[in-house]
């Protein structure tokens, strides 16, 4: 099998659209959308393939970029090595040089285009926060409990998981998830007993034993999905049953599980580099590590008291 090394860029307007560009009827996966690129050449670096690639195909001309993220994706006759760029600072209104359709789209309407195989985990990676709240799992009525809640609604956190390790009263959940709709937020089940038809949530958060007896995703496409994994091999399993995002842990030591042997920035890295979708760390983590973690690729942070 192939391996072809590409790149595309993600340039946005004014409108904090994203522009796609249709491939075209000859060429492989013809018909589809796809965020605009190409092969990178033997003698060229990423950042001069996509710098190319992008005046070649809008008549633009990069002046800064950043890497937004790498994956693989293997099709039946070819490996996809895709390094996406975000296109920072760019010259020239972008046209389509080559006569391929191009449009500006919002983000929460790139869905409805029949869009290549590697912009789900792209669309994730734009869509979802760099931290991730997860609530404490016990005395969910207290006032200490609520209280807390409450504050975390403040505090430009979008993603919550609720973790319960007994079962929770479907008013109390309702309640909850009420406060966060008001207040813009995703609110993920991390419950016993979930059925992944509960109408009061935005998705589930599955645990590493709930996981590893599942051989494909439980949930429709438009609810979140995310799991909790702690080394490679487990990963890589969450991926093919098609989870939207993962947790990685303990990445560094934890007061809560002192005798837990850390995986380290290496191993978690190493989780990154190999996923397609979404990673955050968690395990140790304090606002502090967000820089480090996104220089490692990670989405962001996850935590209980992190943040």
């Amino acid at each position: 099998m192939k391996t072809i090394k590409a790149v595309v860029g993600v340039l946005r307007n004014e409108h904090q659209e994203i522009l796609i560009a249709k491939r075209k009827k000859e060429q492989f996966m013809g018909g589809f959308w796809e965020l605009p690129g190409g092969k990178i050449k033997a003698h060229e670096t990423p950042e001069q393939a996509i710098t190319r690639e992008l005046k070649e195909e809008l008549g633009i001309q990069v002046n800064q970029l950043s890497l937004h993220q790498t994956m693989v994706h293997e099709y039946e006759d070819r490996t996809v090595q895709l390094s996406i760029y975000n296109i920072n600072e760019y010259q020239n209104t972008p046209l389509s040089v080559e006569d391929q359709a191009i449009s500006w789209v919002g983000v929460n309407e790139l869905n409805n285009h029949k869009l290549l195989p590697t912009m789900k985990a792209f669309i994730d990676s734009i869509t979802l926060p760099d931290k991730y709240w997860i609530t404490p799992s016990t005395n969910h009525q207290s006032d200490e409990w609520i209280e807390k809640f409450n504050q975390k609604l403040t505090q430009n956190i979008t993603l919550i998981q609720l973790r319960s390790k007994a079962k929770l009263n479907k008013n109390f959940i309702q309640q909850l998830h009420n406060k966060c709709k008001k207040n813009h937020i995703k609110l993920l089940l991390n419950t016993v007993n979930k059925t992944f038809d509960e109408p009061y949530c935005d998705g589930w958060h599955i645990t590493t034993t709930e996981m590893l007896k599942l051989s494909k995703r439980p949930c429709t496409d438009n609810k979140l999905l995310s799991a909790s994994t702690h080394n490679l091999t487990q990963a890589l399993q969450a991926q093919k049953i098609a989870v939207d995002f993962i947790v990685i842990s303990p990445v560094q030591a934890t007061q809560t599980h002192p005798d837990t042997l850390p995986l380290g920035w290496n191993s978690a890295k190493e989780v990154v580099d190999k996923l397609n979708i979404p990673v955050y760390f968690l395990g140790g983590m304090a606002l502090k590590d967000l820089e480090k973690a996104q220089q490692l690729g990670a989405q962001g942070i996850a935590g209980v008291s992190a943040f």
